[in-house]
């Protein structure tokens, strides 16, 4: 395990350190490498672009911890607007959309008391029947373990009446294997993810092998069941492990994809594309970007590097 991530996931969540960061004039020409703008109209050519080059894309609108009913209605429109966007720009005529959104139950009000769980999942219900007009999936993102449980039986719900709805899991999690088991069992499509928030070792494992472990684990059990896998590591062996496991199973491109994060390993989502392999791009566009930089900061040193670098370099 990178050795910083600890901190750097604890400078996630500090106030103080995300004034400090913010505030930094060179910060704002940084972040443009992993998030896409803080605007639809800044969005849109970056997902054009991407489009072009024969991959497909998975937007997330960065609008976590909300905290007031009116955060999760301004999150709700703004995703409504977002499907509209995203519409006009995607090929409906193939059998997997190569435009998606993903969203955080956080973000359409779970944490909004008791009622939370309910109120997001009424305003998850909303987004889902605009994207069937509209062709476009949705993917529910991971959050921390304790808001696991909610988001699963969330998923659970709406997807009987929308089968398409996709859910992350994150390996790093103990109880991983059997999530997948149970959720490509129903058919379920599944975001693949090691991980990207500071957990406690009782519920999460620590060691970069065991996360690893995990990972091989959890991608046999999805190219072997009748779900639909989204590969989502930029982690050379895991991508070797899903080909390998792939041409076992017979499963083609429409059978599964792999997921990159946007301004990560560009070089290898092209080569990717240009064996005939499905990668769709997610693609982060919003004002609240810092617990997402921090999360990928806390990934890969590689990252962190280059954003040190970079404050040298521009200060």
């Amino acid at each position: 395990m990178n050795p910083l991530r600890p901190a750097i996931l604890a400078a996630a969540g500090s106030t103080r350190m995300k004034k400090a960061v913010t505030r930094i004039p060179v910060t704002a020409g940084v972040v443009r490498r992993f998030v896409a703008g803080e605007t639809r109209d800044e969005l849109v050519p970056v997902v054009r672009e991407l489009l072009a080059s024969g991959r497909m894309i998975s937007v997330d609108f960065l609008g976590e911890y909300t905290t007031e009913q009116a955060m999760a209605n301004a999150a709700v429109a703004e995703y409504v607007s977002l499907i509209d966007d995203l519409a006009a720009l995607g090929d409906s005529l193939g059998e997997v959309p190569n435009v998606e959104v993903s969203v955080k139950l956080s973000a359409l009000g779970q944490a909004l008391g008791p009622d939370g769980p309910a109120i997001a999942t009424e305003n998850l219900h909303k987004l889902c029947v605009k994207a069937v007009e509209s062709r476009v999936w949705v993917t529910v993102d991971a959050e921390d373990h304790t808001t696991t449980d909610e988001t699963l039986e969330t998923v659970r719900q709406l997807r009987h009446e929308f089968p398409w709805l996709a859910v992350a899991v994150q390996t790093y999690l103990r109880a991983a294997e059997d999530r997948c088991r149970d959720l490509t069992a129903d058919s379920a499509r599944i975001r693949l993810c090691k991980g990207a928030y500071q957990e406690p070792e009782n519920v999460a494992y620590q060691r970069n092998a065991d996360v690893d472990a995990s990972y091989l684990r959890c991608l046999d059990v999805l190219m072997r069941g009748p779900g639909y896998p989204m590969v989502a590591s930029h982690d050379p062996a895991m991508i070797e492990a899903a080909l390998a496991l792939s041409a076992e199973n017979r499963r083609s491109p429409g059978d599964f994809e792999f997921q990159m994060l946007y301004g990560i390993r560009d070089a290898e989502q092209r080569h990717l594309v240009d064996d005939g392999h499905a990668l769709r791009v997610y693609v982060p566009y919003g004002g609240q970007w810092y617990g997402y930089l921090m999360r990928r900061l806390a990934e890969r040193p590689a990252n962190l590097g280059f954003f040190l670098r970079a404050l040298a370099e521009r200060g």
